[in-house]
């Protein structure tokens, strides 16, 4: 049955955005309709889901990328603040993580002159650490 299905659909459009979109609305639409009752909210709803499955089953793969491609230029934007978001809390997350293993194996310490942040490794005792920055010399215990 799956072969018979990848057969059918070879030289097909298939799924792209524009078309989940369409179905995104349909779904919406139908269930807008579910406690309205009103026959032209439906009506779109259903026009809005055989337009997504027209596209998906189109043979005219140019013409469906073209408006596919004019869709993602318009919501581009719109994507981008969503995606940026979503994005830049894996960052904190994945920062906060590596912190976090870094204060397991290393102690943060400050230099007195320059206030450079400088790294050195745990359980070493007392050790002498030269500044990088400005190559002064301090005593700390780690």
């Amino acid at each position: 049955m799956r072969e018979k299905l990848a057969r059918f659909m070879v030289g097909r459009n298939g799924a792209d955005a524009l078309s989940k979109f369409f179905l995104y609305v349909a779904l919406v639409l139908v269930i807008i309709t579910m406690f309205s009752h009103n026959a032209i909210i439906y009506l779109l709803a259903i026009a809005s889901l055989v337009y997504s499955y027209f596209r998906m089953m189109s043979r005219n793969v140019s013409k469906r990328y073209y408006e596919n491609q004019q869709y993602l230029r318009m919501t581009d934007k719109v994507r981008d603040k969503f995606r940026g978001a979503s994005a830049k809390a894996k960052y904190q997350k994945s920062k906060a993580v590596y912190e976090r293993e870094q204060k397991k194996i290393y102690k943060i310490y400050y230099c007195p002159s320059c206030k450079q942040k400088i790294r050195v490794p745990k359980g070493k005792g007392k050790i002498m650490i030269t500044c990088p920055k400005c190559k002064m010399e301090f005593v700390k215990r780690t």
